[in-house]
């Protein structure tokens, strides 16, 4: 069966919103310390790269709130006014002047009246009021004046009616004055109790081609009713105490009767009772605008103004409880166009997507948490992420030492990063050949082409990587790489090397081993101490437990060692470190060397005295270091891995540029 919506703007043939983008930002903001809720909260202040985000559409509202203020002034229906009144009199002084037949002393008396009017419009309309106008086309322009304003009061309240009684006739200014007594007579009706929905379709038959908001009900009436009423009031507001006082003096002229004005007066009484919670009391401060509003035109700026209002508080979403599908995107799109309607309606499908896809779970304490599937994706894009930077340093396909895991089991997989077997070329061309039976313009292979030849056995590792979690880490930039390696690390491990054994250990002023999970939510923490003596203790219990998987070693410091673990339990500090501290990383060390252990250390920063005392304990059990740069951490320790996985040593060497060349002799490729 189909279904039928009204268009809302936008591709209708676009794809369902992807969230791949968000999850990675998301990930990165909840590594560098952030909770996940104000992770999602961020991306969606800040839209992604082809998507516009909540501050894009907050500043293009402040923008429209800002050009209204400042375009318009107040002055409009006084402006319209002064022409009319300064017509009539310009028009009756000219007929003055050509009736001879005119008596000269009633001519000189006329003369004097209009000489001596008032400069304030209102006065100078008041005093003409019982004028007897000699000139035709002047009695029309005054008349035009009482026209004018029973309009303009009348489209305060009610939009549209400026236009649509133009020219009206005295029975169109009838029906008005019914339609107002009706329909004060209802809403008092209904702040007595007393109304009934028959009453309110009743009034809607007789008189609803004036409500071009087609209210369903007597409440959705009042709203409208009120919202307008209330914008008329804020106008008022904004003036000056002269333009009020003018614009009061005129109002008794409507349609030349005080009739209307009393309605009017009597309909805002009814709508401030039934509607307290309305802004009657605000106010706006207009500019010098060259545009002059009238006050139909100058009551509906006034309700796109408290539009904008709302929808930059509904974009700010700093109140508790905010949702995106609080924006909206009516009166959005009235304000700033269809696209923008369409640019929320979008970051609403992406929250609603984010909030549903299982990637964010609530835990026991009831704060929002990456769910293992987000960081497995989160991990997936940061292998792809090393695997780039890794194709780009050695630039070659090297197979010399693929299938050296394994023997060969007769069985074939599709290719994924970190695999080392062989490819199977068969099934590779194979699929290269079916995938361009529907696609005869492709490529003659593409990477989801190729197979690799599974192996029976690979050697079991037992790998530890220490990390630096000390205050400096995060106080010189390395905190956000630091939780990215161990998440690339671990999601290698766990997606292709099942069978190796990853321990994560953080070393600050003491060590703990952590989740992947504790890991990357950690915050940074305000504590003196490099504990590398406990980071290795933790290490060489991980392998002892593994003994007969080979042991790697990877460190990641900024730092020489400050603190250690005494015999009672308490962590000893000292800087500069203390020849204790020294002594039994040392020791630790060692053991892990008789265990085994393939050793690289990863050297953070510039510091000569870090250098020398890295490199010293390299020298000591035949490790390596690497000194990358902190965006390529993850490239490095990644690369250490697999080189040391498939059997391989390192050989010592210290150096940014080490470790570029040190990858080219794995024969590792990814591409």
């Amino acid at each position: 069966m189909s279904r039928y919506r009204r268009y809302d703007g936008g591709d209708p043939l676009a794809p369902p919103v992807d969230i791949a983008e968000a999850l990675d930002a998301i990930g990165q903001d909840v590594m560098a310390g952030y909770s996940p809720e104000r992770a999602m909260r961020e991306f969606l202040r800040r839209g992604g790269q082809d998507q516009a985000g909540l501050d894009d559409l907050a500043r293009r509202v402040a923008e429209r709130r800002r050009d209204l203020l400042q375009r318009h002034n107040l002055d409009g229906t006084l402006d319209e006014v002064r022409e009319l009144l300064e017509k009539a009199v310009l028009e009756e002084r000219k007929q003055l002047a050509r009736d001879a037949m005119m008596d000269d002393g009633d001519r000189a008396f006329r003369e004097m009246r209009l000489q001596g009017l008032p400069d304030s419009p209102a006065a100078a309309v008041t005093e003409l009021g019982d004028y007897d106008w000699q000139s035709r086309e002047a009695r029309e322009a005054f008349e035009q004046i009482k026209d004018l304003l029973g309009r303009e009061l009348l489209d305060q309240r009610f939009a549209g009616m400026k236009q649509a009684l133009e020219n009206a006739t005295e029975a169109d200014r009838q029906a008005i004055n019914e339609m107002l007594g009706d329909l004060n007579e209802l809403l008092e009706k209904h702040a007595r109790g007393e109304d009934t929905p028959e009453d309110f379709r009743e009034f809607m038959a007789k008189h609803g081609q004036h409500f071009p908001e087609d209210p369903q009900d007597i409440d959705e009436l009042l709203d409208a009713l009120a919202q307008r009423s209330a914008a008329a009031q804020r106008m008022l507001n904004s003036m000056t105490p002269e333009q009020r006082a003018e614009l009061m003096q005129l109002s008794a002229q409507a349609f030349g009767s005080p009739a209307l004005m009393e309605q009017l007066d009597r309909l805002d009484a009814n709508l401030m009772s039934l509607r307290p919670g309305e802004d009657w009391g605000g106010s706006e401060q207009f500019g010098n605008g060259e545009q002059g509003l009238g006050l139909g035109d100058g009551t509906g700026v006034l309700q796109d103004l408290a539009d904008l209002d709302a929808l930059a508080d509904q974009l700010a979403q700093s109140y508790g409880g905010a949702r995106l599908d609080d924006v909206d995107l009516d009166k959005l799109a009235r304000q700033l166009g269809t696209e923008a309607a369409v640019d929320a309606r979008k970051l609403q499908e992406l929250e609603k997507a984010l909030r549903e896809s299982g990637a964010m779970e609530r835990g026991f304490d009831g704060e929002l948490r990456l769910t293992p599937k987000a960081m497995r994706q989160l991990g997936k894009a940061l292998l792809r992420d090393v695997a780039q930077r890794m194709s780009g340093r050695q630039g070659q396909r090297d197979l010399r030492q693929a299938g050296a895991a394994g023997d060969l089991s007769g069985a074939t997989r599709p290719w994924e990063f970190g695999d080392t077997e062989p490819w199977d070329l068969p099934r590779t061309m194979l699929n290269g050949v079916l995938r361009r039976a529907g696609d005869p313009g492709g490529r003659l292979l593409a990477i989801d082409d190729v197979e690799v030849a599974e192996t029976e056995a690979r050697t079991q590792a037992a790998v530890a990587l220490c990390v630096d979690t000390s205050f400096s880490m995060a106080m010189d930039g390395r905190w956000v790489p630091m939780k990215q390696t161990a998440l690339a690390l671990h999601t290698l491990i766990g997606s292709r090397f099942r069978g190796d054994s990853l321990e994560l250990i953080g070393f600050g002023r003491h060590a703990q081993t952590m989740r992947i999970e504790e890991l990357t939510a950690l915050d940074a923490r305000w504590a003196k101490g490099t504990n590398l003596h406990h980071a290795l203790l933790l290490a060489n219990r991980h392998f002892r437990k593994h003994p007969n998987a080979q042991p790697v070693l990877l460190i990641v410091t900024d730092g020489e060692p400050t603190s250690h673990l005494e015999s009672s339990g308490e962590v000893f500090f000292s800087y500069p470190p203390h020849p204790m501290t020294i002594a039994l990383a040392v020791r630790e060390l060692d053991n892990a060397r008789r265990l085994g252990a393939q050793t690289t250390f990863f050297r953070l920063g510039e510091d000569p005295g870090l250098a020398r005392f890295i490199e010293s304990m390299a020298r000591r059990v035949e490790g390596s270091v690497i000194a990358p740069e902190s965006d390529d951490l993850g490239a490095a320790v990644v690369g250490s891995y697999l080189g040391s996985r498939r059997g391989g040593r390192s050989g010592h060497g210290s150096g940014p540029g080490t470790y570029g060349d040190w990858f080219g002799s794995r024969g590792f490729w990814v591409g």
